[in-house]
């Protein structure tokens, strides 16, 4: 296996060297199209359910995190920890079950851990898009419940330059964000940077009640150089950010002295603190006989920490990750297409702290795809894909974690897998769009599931892994019904996901020193449920419409699997005008109704129903080259005190937030103008 491999990477470079050989004289342009993490082509041709987000529309719904965005579309929902930290959960998967792409890379930031976020903002973003199902075929282990595939801003139009400035300001933290961004295109060349500061206190619940060490704080900075060369274009990014988060636990107001209200210090309370800096360059290279060579290459250094208080770092882990993703393109003919795609990545987790609960270890994958598409004509798109790959684990002595008295030892595995995808979309007209996929995926063991060994300040358990776990395997099946026309859109999407060695985590009869012990199992698991739309435009410019979604999850002994997400309903109605020239004006009312979740794990807690009103209003002024961009979010408008069912805080007696109005203004300074 790794010979084959080995092999068509050889092959793979070897088109690209051959590539700066040909005679391109022309300057080379590529269709503006979605991009699906895999090909670039239109939502509608191909089968995987996907949701484009544009950010910048978004961005006016008052979100906290890039998380809390995404939540926004139906089947998604966050794993939060407060108003801060928040994993995105699309149909019930999170964690190590949901891929994120950011360059076209995998993103890791350790997140197997309940009480750590995504920790990414939409910050420079031009839009996120997201994959509901299986793609492991393409992206190997973890891509077993979806991809996030998040996409940088785009560069300005030819020999322009833009700069904006934004800033927006919560109402219930007294906080807010600040940014700045500058870009300029030289037409051969083009060059971007960007910059933010993020800060907010405490928040309060719909009792007005304050929660205690919610706070957090961020900076951000990014920047990317461009280039084209003939047949070459490249992008080339670098992005920093440094994240502080408030610890909260189930005794905080015992262990914590109340400072100010609206005090923002953290250097003493508990926190968590995360340093994350990438670097990668894509690059896309036209080869001869219509076919496309994409070589995407980085490196992450995200170094986690935590204080639990008195000012002192006692956990401390360093994540460095350097991986690639090498794929050629080639349409054979009008009617059919080939994919061959090859990633492999390398990571190294190393502690640093006095407190430790997963060892150092050394981890390496690589995977090998082929995927192929049929164009039987302009209304018949079939998909179909294979993949093998193997992912390599090493764990080392780590010092109360796996040393000589520990119940878990120093370890190696080597884990082989394969795939299989297999999909077809159906557009009949314009109107129609009919997609169905079958598809398995697979997640090998992360590292806490299979060598952790030590006490989760943030959850109080003693997590236990085990070494002894099988490769984690799903089946997946997809529907999608879209029909859209002048005064209505109808989307619906039910699935079924059966999974092999379904991996969770069960509590003991155990105990450590009064901690409750959790251990690592495994057994097979169920999933299915649905997600639709109805939108109606009785007028021009008035839309009203809802959505829904739900599902359910048990393992096979007939158990709940843990935080399944309450069924929602999400009724909205939203006016759009332009009659005013240069000056465009929204303003929608939504809520969102979750019910009553009594389907739960072993001691999870049951959440009642609830609903919450949003209201908002924003406007877009053209003026003298520059762009004012205005808008008033109100969330959770009655205060409404409640549980999220998928809030942690929820264990602690923690409600999730009140009412919070967002004032946000942008002002792009002369948008586009000529550079000298």
């Amino acid at each position: 296996m790794r010979r084959y491999i080995l092999l068509c990477t050889f092959v793979l470079l070897r088109l690209a060297i051959h590539a700066q050989d040909l005679d391109s004289s022309k300057s080379v342009v590529i269709k503006e199209v979605t991009v699906t993490a895999y090909k670039e082509e239109s939502i509608k041709e191909t089968s995987l359910n996907i949701t484009s987000l544009k950010i910048d529309s978004l961005t006016k719904g008052g979100n906290y995190n890039l998380t809390d965005l995404l939540a926004k579309v139906p089947g998604v929902t966050m794993l939060s920890s407060g108003v801060a930290i928040a994993k995105p959960v699309i149909r019930g998967l999170y964690g190590n079950r949901v891929l994120v792409l950011i360059s076209g890379l995998k993103f890791d930031n350790q997140q197997w851990q309940e009480e750590h976020g995504l920790g990414l903002s939409d910050i420079g973003l031009s839009k996120v898009e997201l994959i509901k199902g299986p793609m492991s075929v393409l992206y190997g282990t973890e891509a077993i419940g979806g991809i996030i595939n998040l996409i940088e801003e785009d560069k300005p139009t030819i020999d322009m330059r833009e700069s904006d400035f934004s800033i927006k300001t919560n109402t219930n933290t007294l906080g807010g964000l600040v940014q700045g961004g500058y870009k300029v295109n030289y037409g051969k060349k083009w060059f971007r940077i960007r910059a933010g500061i993020e800060n907010n206190a405490d928040y309060s619940d719909g009792n007005n009640t304050r929660v205690l060490n919610s706070r957090f704080d961020a900076y951000y900075l990014k920047s990317s150089f461009g280039f084209q060369h003939k047949n070459w274009i490249s992008n080339n990014n670098y992005l920093g950010s440094f994240n502080r988060f408030g610890f909260i636990f189930n005794d905080i107001y015992d262990f914590v002295e109340p400072d100010a209200r609206y005090s923002r210090k953290l250097n003493l309370n508990p926190y968590h603190l995360v340093i994350l800096n990438m670097l990668s360059s894509e690059n896309k290279i036209m080869l001869k006989n219509n076919s496309k060579l994409t070589i995407n290459a980085g490196v992450q250094s995200n170094e986690r920490m935590e204080n639990e208080g008195g000012g002192a770092i006692s956990l401390n882990m360093h994540l460095f990750t350097a991986q690639y993703l090498i794929k050629w393109e080639k349409k054979l003919n009008d009617k059919h297409k080939l994919i061959v795609s090859n990633l492999g990545s390398f990571e190294d987790n190393t502690n640093f702290g006095a407190r430790k609960i997963v060892p150092d270890a050394n981890m390496q994958e690589s995977n090998l795809s082929i995927y192929y598409e049929t164009n039987f004509n302009e209304k018949l798109i079939l998909e179909n894909g294979i993949g093998a790959g193997e992912k390599w684990i090493k764990t080392y002595f780590t010092a109360t974690v796996n040393s000589p008295e520990k119940e878990i030892q120093p370890f190696n595995k080597f884990s082989p897998y394969y795939n299989a995808f297999t999909g077809l979309s159906f557009i009949p007209n314009s109107h129609f769009n009919f997609k169905l996929n079958a598809a398995t995926g697979v997640r090998i063991p992360n590292l806490a599931e299979l060598s952790s060994n030590g006490l989760h300040e943030g959850i109080f358990t003693y997590e236990v892994g085990n070494p002894l776990l099988k490769n984690e395997q799903n089946i997946a099946l997809n529907l999608a019904l879209n029909y859209e026309q002048k005064y209505i859109q109808f989307y619906a999407s039910p699935f079924y996901n059966y999974f092999l060695n379904y991996v969770y985590l069960a509590p003991t009869k155990e105990d450590w020193y009064g901690f409750p012990v959790y251990r690592y199992k495994q057994q097979n698991a169920t999933q299915y449920g649905t997600e639709f739309t109805l939108n109606l435009k009785p007028i021009n410019h008035l839309m009203i419409g809802s959505s829904y979604a739900a599902m359910i999850s048990k393992t096979a002994d007939g158990n709940y699997t843990p935080y399944i997400p309450a069924q929602k309903i999400a009724p909205k109605i939203q006016y759009y005008s332009q009659k005013i020239k240069n000056a465009p004006l929204t303003i929608f009312a939504a809520a969102d109704i979750y019910l009553a979740q009594n389907n739960v794990y072993t001691y999870e807690k049951t959440t009642p129903q609830y609903w919450l009103l949003n209201a908002g209003i924003s406007k877009v002024i053209s003026k003298n080259k520059m762009n004012y961009e205005m808008s008033v979010v109100g969330n959770n408008l009655l205060n409404v005190a409640y549980y999220d069912h998928l809030s942690r805080f929820k264990n602690y007696g923690l409600l999730n937030i009140g009412r919070n109005i967002v004032i946000m203004l942008k002002v792009k300074f002369n948008a586009p103008r000529k550079v000298k």
